[in-house]
């Protein structure tokens, strides 16, 4: 069965399959390879992809964005408190302490996890996948940043149940785009690359060696989840901001259209001094009818995100350091992500490796999506059936540190370092603190924090029936094992009486339940079946509407044969359907109606006394006249 590679981006998403011992881009109905993160609710309509950015100024309370940056998120995270004041839809705390987003739909407020948003993404993107095969579609695999943590992760493989896909496994971004560089160069010999993946809210860094096969072994990764194109936009929306009051006494952010209107604008302006040194912002009536002309020069730009720029080199020093190898030794750096067009992105970069050429061969926006089907096609059969993929070995590390809790000051204790090559398995052992304990509480984290309660928990079990002893003297060993797809299993063992106690880790505080998900399917089902009617409702509608104005047409034609009483007869059942579609029907008073005054005009037609000769396109197929032959006498 086939399976699709999914880039679910921040601001733009882009899907892909393997077919014919290649990866094709799938394009949308419009021909777009890429489609903007944006699902807009207008009505009883769910749009999703250009038609719903297209929304965002007009409809800007109903059109929802950046949903990555809330997936798998708490409501009072600070990160979620900071950009809720730059969204103009509302995002509400929610009974489990995850964030709802809330909007008008179907005449009424309605709230939507995170996850649930981009499912409507990524069901965008499966229903263009199944057009462009001819077949349905249930296999992915989906990309995320190399730094989401386990909670974040597994909040995208829940967008994936509710879109109606199977995820075959959760890929870092910057690994696939390594996957799509290496089978894309056939390099000759080993080589040491740097992957860095700069897109609309994220930047990740990965480096790793590719060799013969070819073999993808990750050394190191490292990223910021908080940083890319989109807090470029925000800061020069700030600027934009400030010169508006200026000039007018007003300030923008105070009205939501408004700051719409100048976040789009941004965006413009932003993606123009990528490759001029000036930009001319020009908005008319911005705020209370007051026009916004002003010029932006690069330098300006520039200046505006220096902070931001110099952040975006932070994940390089730590993956080098992680990986314990010197900037010269890396023999390539690959530039991904929309947000490395930028000059100045380019220009750090390269002072920091000493004047070496950047790597810009691949797709910036196609390549992590090209590397997910690869990987797709790795984990179906199509690797034994490719002689491309034959070969081909993916070796990649963990993203984040994982532990437990150690002692009364909530101390991190690690077990599995992060960039630790995965599957692995490690063993720590540990003493009782109390005399005579009897039973011991395993609380697992992930995190680099040495503080455990500044990390993210990942779920606890208690290990009971431990060997009565001193404080200090019992002791009891904890195992993490982390398999390929990321799972972590943890076991407990007493090493006195064997003991044990074990789980998986799934995150469980705020995750979406299996019959929350069951719920979502089935509402994703009925609003399926909703459009449909809609669809052939419309249909119907518009049938008798074509019908209606093809017949006024040929009446008021200057060849139309019907004589005066006939003509008035039937242009007034042409005018009174007119009045009666003005008004809300269903799918069944429409073809009815249809049925109506098609017998009616067709019965007029038919009694004219002139010769008819009329030209009109009747719905209803009128039955041929019977011929009649006289029978031969016998």
């Amino acid at each position: 069965m086939a399976a699709i590679g999914i880039d679910l981006g921040t601001t733009y998403s882009c899907v892909a399959m393997w077919q014919g011992g290649q990866v094709h881009i799938i394009p949308d109905d419009q021909g777009n390879r890429t489609i903007p993160s944006y699902v807009s609710f207008k009505g009883n309509n769910c749009l999703v992809g250009d038609v719903a950015k297209k929304q965002v100024v007009v409809n800007p309370c109903n059109t929802v964005f950046d949903a990555k940056r809330l997936i798998g998120r708490k409501f009072n995270e600070l990160q979620v408190q900071e950009d809720i004041k730059h969204w103009p839809f509302q995002v509400a705390d929610g009974a489990d302490g995850k964030p709802k987003i809330v909007v008008q739909y179907f005449n009424e407020l309605r709230e939507f996890y995170p996850e649930q948003i981009s499912s409507m993404i990524l069901s965008e993107l499966k229903e263009s996948s199944e057009k462009f095969i001819g077949e349905k579609i249930v296999n992915a695999v989906i990309t995320v940043p190399a730094y989401f943590n386990d909670a974040q992760r597994k909040a995208t493989i829940d967008a994936g149940k509710i879109a109606g896909l199977n995820v075959l496994r959760i890929i870092n971004e910057p690994t696939a785009a390594a996957l799509a560089y290496g089978l894309y160069k056939k390099l000759d010999g080993e080589k040491t690359v740097m992957i860095y993946d700069l897109g609309g809210g994220t930047t990740d860094v990965t480096i790793l060696t590719i060799g013969k096969g070819p073999t993808f072994d990750v050394k190191s990764t490292s990223g910021d989840l908080h940083l890319g194109g989109e807090d470029f936009d925000l800061k020069l929306v700030d600027y934009l901001c400030q010169e508006f009051e200026k000039e007018n006494g007003k300030n923008p952010k105070n009205d939501k259209k408004s700051l719409r209107k100048l976040r789009v604008a941004a965006v413009n302006a932003k993606q123009e001094l990528s490759s001029s040194t000036e930009s001319t912002v020009m908005i008319d009536a911005l705020m209370d009818g007051i026009d916004f002309n002003i010029d932006v020069s690069r330098a300006q730009f520039e200046n505006i995100c220096f902070g931001l720029f110099k952040d975006a080199l932070k994940p390089v020093e730590r993956a080098l350091a992680d990986a314990k190898i010197d900037k010269m030794t890396i023999d390539d750096v690959v530039l991904v992500g929309g947000s490395t067009k930028i000059p100045k992105i380019r220009s750090i970069l390269q002072n920091f490796f000493c004047g070496k050429e950047l790597n810009m061969t691949i797709n910036a926006h196609e390549a992590i999506a090209y590397g997910a089907a690869v990987q797709a096609a790795m984990l179906t059969n199509e690797k034994n059936e490719s002689l491309v993929l034959q070969g081909v070995q993916l070796f990649d590390v963990t993203p984040l540190s994982l532990g437990t809790s150690c002692g009364f000051d909530h101390q991190m204790s690690t077990i599995i370092n992060r960039n630790t090559k995965i599957p692995c398995k490690r063993s720590l052992t540990y003493y009782t603190l109390h005399d005579n304990q009897k039973k011991v509480a395993i609380d697992v984290f992930e995190g680099e924090n040495p503080i455990t309660i500044d990390n993210n928990f990942l779920g606890k079990f208690i290990l009971s029936g431990l060997t009565p002893a001193p404080a200090g003297k019992a002791k009891f060993e904890v195992t993490f094992e982390l398999n390929v797809d990321g799972i972590l299993h943890v076991t407990a063992r007493d090493e006195y009486n064997g003991r044990r106690k074990s789980m998986e880790i799934s995150y469980n505080e705020g995750k979406l339940s299996e019959q929350e998900i069951e719920n979502m399917l089935e509402e994703v089902g009925i609003k399926k079946n909703y459009d449909k009617e809609k669809d052939e409702e419309l249909l119907a509608k518009h049938k008798l509407e074509t019908y209606i104005l093809n017949i006024k047409s040929s009446l008021q034609d200057s060849s139309c044969e019907l004589n005066d009483d006939n003509k008035n007869e039937a242009t007034i059942i042409c005018d009174d359907t007119v009045e009666w579609l003005k008004e809300k029907h269903i799918k069944k008073d429409y073809l009815d109606k249809l049925q109506d005054v098609t017998t009616k005009l067709t019965f007029i037609m038919s009694n004219n006394k002139r010769n008819i000769n009329m030209i009109y396109d009747s719905p209803v197929k009128q039955q041929p006249k019977r011929k009649y032959t006289k029978k031969p006498k016998l």
